[in-house]
C-alpha cells in the first residue's frame, strides 16, 4: 500500500478546516500511512498549525518544512519544495480550494503525472468520482499505474475527521531551486467577524436581486443574527456589489453548510454547483418561477426588502 503526503493549507496561524475533510478522504484510500506537509516561515505560528494538524485522526507524521520563502503560500515557491519531497509517496492530495487549485496543478506538471480536481469519491486505489458539467454528471477517472495520485479533494464531499493523541512532528527541508519569477507583495484582505465562507455551518447569499452594494447590509444584518457566513452569487459580484471572494458558484466557493439560505438568487446552474452538498436550502425570492425553488427544501415567494427585515427582527 501507498503513504499519502497531504499538504496542508493554513493562514500562519490556523490550520485550515479543509485539511480534516481531505484525511476523511484518505481514510478511504486504506493508505499505507498519511504524512501532513506544513509549510511555512520559522516562528511559533507555524509550530502551533503543526500541532493541530498532529491531533487530527489518521495522521502518521507532521512534516515541518521552515523556509523563509514559505512566508507567503505561494504556488509557485511552494510546488519545487513538494516535489522533491513527495520522492516514495503513492498520493499527494490537498483540499479543492483557492490554495489547492492553485498549487496541485503545478505539482502535478513538475511531477509528469495527471492531475485529478475534486476528488467527491474514492472508488478504488486509483479510481474516483469527480463531478463535471456543474455538477450534473459524475465523471469517473482512474490514475494509470506506475505514476503518483496528485489531486485535490471537494472538501464539500466529506467530513472533517476528528482527533487522536499527537502524531510526531519531525523537520524537514527541501533543496529545490526556488523561481526568482514570482514575489509575494502584500495581502488585502477585509477583516470580518463572521466565519470563513467555505468552513461555516451556516451561509446567507445575496444575489443579484438584492440590488446595490448599500443594500447587501440586510444580507450581513441576517448572517450576523445566524452567527453565519455571508456568500454572493456571481451576478451580484459581477455587478460590483461585493468582492469576488464572497462568491459561491462553479467558479467560486463550493460551500457545504448545514444551512443556506439564498436571497434574490434566481439559481443558475452554476450557482448551484457550489451548493449542492448543502444540507437545507432555504430560498427567498419575489419570483415564484426562480430555478432556485426547484432544488430549495424551503421556498419563501415574497420581497426581499419585506421578507428578510423581519425575519432579522424575528430572530433571538
Amino acid at each position: 500500500m501507498a503513504k499519502v503526503l497531504l499538504i496542508a493549507e493554513h493562514d500562519g496561524a490556523k490550520l485550515n478546516a479543509g485539511t480534516a475533510k481531505v484525511l476523511a478522504c484518505c481514510a478511504d484510500l486504506g493508505a499505507e500511512g498519511v504524512d501532513v506537509l506544513v509549510s511555512g516561515a520559522e516562528g511559533a505560528g507555524l509550530d502551533g498549525v503543526c500541532a493541530q494538524a498532529a491531533t487530527l485522526s489518521g495522521v502518521s507524521r507532521v512534516l515541518r518544512n521552515a523556509r523563509a520563502q514559505n512566508a507567503a503560500p505561494l504556488a509557485a515557491i511552494l510546488a519545487p519544495q513538494i516535489v522533491e519531497l513527495a520522492a516514495g509517496y503513492g498520493y499527494v492530495l490537498g483540499p479543492s480550494t483557492t490554495f489547492g487549485k492553485d498549487l496541485l496543478p503545478r505539482v502535478a506538471a513538475l511531477l509528469g503525472a495527471p492531475a485529478v480536481s475534486d476528488i467527491m469519491k474514492v472508488l478504488g486505489p486509483r479510481s474516483f468520482e469527480r463531478p463535471i458539467y456543474a455538477g450534473n454528471a459524475i465523471l469517473a477517472v482512474s490514475v494509470p499505474d506506475g505514476t503518483p495520485v496528485v489531486g485535490t479533494v471537494r472538501v464539500a464531499s466529506y467530513k472533517a475527521v476528528g482527533g487522536q493523541a499527537p502524531a510526531p512532528v519531525e523537520n524537514v527541508s527541501s533543496g529545490a531551486e526556488l523561481p526568482g519569477h514570482t514575489r509575494f507583495v502584500e495581502l488585502r484582505a477585509g477583516s470580518r467577524d463572521r466565519p470563513d465562507l467555505q468552513s461555516a455551518n451556516k451561509v446567507v447569499s445575496g444575489g443579484r436581486g438584492v440590488g446595490s452594494s448599500e443594500n447587501f447590509r440586510l444580507i450581513f444584518e441576517l448572517a450576523d443574527k445566524l452567527g453565519a457566513a455571508a456568500g454572493a452569487s456571481r451576478a451580484a459580484v459581477d455587478a460590483g456589489f461585493v468582492p469576488n471572494d464572497m462568491q459561491v458558484g462553479q467558479t467560486g466557493k463550493v460551500v457545504a453548510p448545514e444551512l443556506y439560505i439564498a436571497v434574490g438568487i434566481s439559481g443558475a446552474i452554476q450557482h448551484l454547483a457550489g451548493i449542492k452538498d448543502a444540507g437545507t436550502i432555504v430560498a427567498i425570492n419575489k419570483d415564484g418561477d426562480a430555478p432556485i425553488f426547484e432544488v430549495a427544501d424551503i421556498g419563501l415567494v415574497a420581497d426581499l426588502f419585506e421578507a428578510v427585515p423581519a425575519l432579522v427582527k424575528a430572530l433571538p
